[in-house]
């Protein structure tokens, strides 16, 4: 496999080329323009990312073949293929050995069954989570707390730096504790946290606990290794990987995927799809792996995927990953910093640009995946982002009034902050683009 010391080898990231950036955005639709052919600079991605042309493309010609997939003739024989192969893919991307691979309609639905299992036939006398889970995963956890009479432990913010500590989690971890859920990233700060620590040390307090982790926002910003962190059960949302919508995928251990829960009586013990799966969801999982091992693939000589076997995948997957983080990373300094002061650059970065407020702006870049927050002192969130809006920029309002967001900025002390995510298929120049425009929005409603 390869060495992936250099992610945290580069705190400030490592740019694409110039001509693998181009290579990059061409694989992607509506880069630079929205469906209607407007000129618009996107950065909601991790409300929804970027679609890869090829998935896209992949969806339409699987979805229009009419077969069923549990049939004897070639064509199903061919669906069937496709789909072992997406399943394949998914172990691939998590790094994942046995078990079971869930195609459920959505991440939240499989999250909420997966709770559901555990939950119910997992004895214990207390549940535990965090408070910046999404409504998926904690609210699964306090209904099904609730439904069985458990205590729910919540583990705190940490508002330095933007995430949660491992403390936090592991002091409210007993012999009684009968699951622990834990998100993989902050889909408001982006900080991640420290999954390998959290397993390791939760596990020595109860070896036998079920862990459950919400990989959504981190998967498609950084590698997931379960040989390192081998938990219950894992989500992840092709939507939000450059795929497509109406797909959601989990993986569960083996001893997780036998717990009893909903299925056909006839089906197998660890079986979890119920009714007939689309086989596109899983040409799609295959379509973003074989992207992100091109990417692998274009790594210069000597680097991370330099001494991988040209038939070992993963490798080539792990490569892509780190490439796609490390550019993040330096796309994330760019908008923090700025130019570097070569004369490139007139706009500062957000840290330095006044009427901007960075919130839980933690200095270390290798701890977070590429999300900002930020505010203006005299304009609302919700009328900041119009304000982006009508200069061709798409972003999201995270309120302290929405169900997706009230509990996490209460933790922080937030009333509300704008989200800037963009992605790996972004440049420097769309950087710069955005903070042009923010720099205007400051300076149009700075005080009178």
């Amino acid at each position: 496999m390869a060495d992936h010391s250099n992610t945290t080898h580069c705190p400030q990231g490592r740019l694409f080329s110039d001509a693998l950036m181009r290579e990059v955005r061409e694989r992607f639709l509506q880069v630079e323009r929205d469906h209607h052919g407007h000129e618009r600079l996107y950065f909601d991605n991790a409300g929804g990312s970027f679609r890869l042309k090829a998935a896209v493309e992949r969806f339409a010609q699987i979805d229009a073949v009419p077969d069923n997939t549990e049939r004897i003739h070639a064509t199903a024989r061919e669906l069937q293929d496709i789909q072992a192969a997406g399943v394949a893919d998914v172990r691939l991307l998590l790094n994942a050995t046995g078990g079971s691979v869930y195609a459920a309609l959505t991440a939240s639905g499989a999250m909420f069954e997966m709770v559901r299992a555990v939950a119910q036939n997992v004895p214990g006398t207390n549940m535990v989570t965090t408070v910046l889970e999404h409504p998926s995963s904690y609210d699964a956890m306090e209904r099904y707390a609730r439904e069985m009479g458990r205590e729910l432990r919540v583990a705190p913010s940490n508002r330095a730096t933007g995430g949660v500590d491992v403390d936090a989690i592991v002091a409210l971890v007993d012999e009684g504790t009968s699951v622990l859920n834990v998100i993989h990233a902050s889909n408001i700060s982006g900080a991640k946290l420290d999954l390998e620590a959290i397993v390791r040390r939760a596990r020595a307090i109860r070896p036998d606990l079920y862990i459950l982790v919400d990989a959504v926002q981190h998967a498609p910003h950084g590698l997931i290794d379960l040989q390192k962190t081998p938990v219950d059960g894992i989500n992840i949302a092709p939507y939000k990987f450059f795929g497509c919508r109406g797909s959601g995928f989990a993986w569960l251990s083996d001893r997780a995927a036998a717990l009893p829960h909903h299925k056909l009586s006839a089906k197998p013990a660890d079986f979890w799809d119920l009714g007939s799966t689309a086989p596109w969801q899983f040409a799609v999982v295959t379509e973003i792996v074989d992207y992100v091992c091109w990417l692998g693939a274009q790594a210069p000589e000597g680097g991370p995927a330099g001494d991988a076997a040209p038939g070992d995948r993963r490798a080539r997957f792990e490569a892509g990953i780190e490439a796609i983080e490390l550019h993040e990373r330096a796309l994330l300094s760019r908008l923090l910093n700025g130019g570097d002061g070569d004369g490139d650059s007139a706009v500062p970065g957000l840290r330095a640009m006044p009427g901007v407020e960075v919130f839980l702006d933690h200095p270390d870049l290798t701890r977070r995946d590429l999300i900002v927050g930020i505010g203006f002192p005299h304009l609302d969130c919700t009328s900041a982002v119009r304000e982006y809006g009508a200069r061709g920029v798409t972003v999201y309002e995270r309120s302290a009034s929405s169900l997706y967001s009230r509990r996490m900025l209460e933790s922080f002390g937030l009333a509300g902050a704008v989200r800037v995510s963009p992605l790996h298929c972004h440049s420097v120049a769309d950087v710069d683009r955005f903070l042009a425009v923010t720099q205007d929005i400051a300076q149009a409603f700075a005080a009178a």
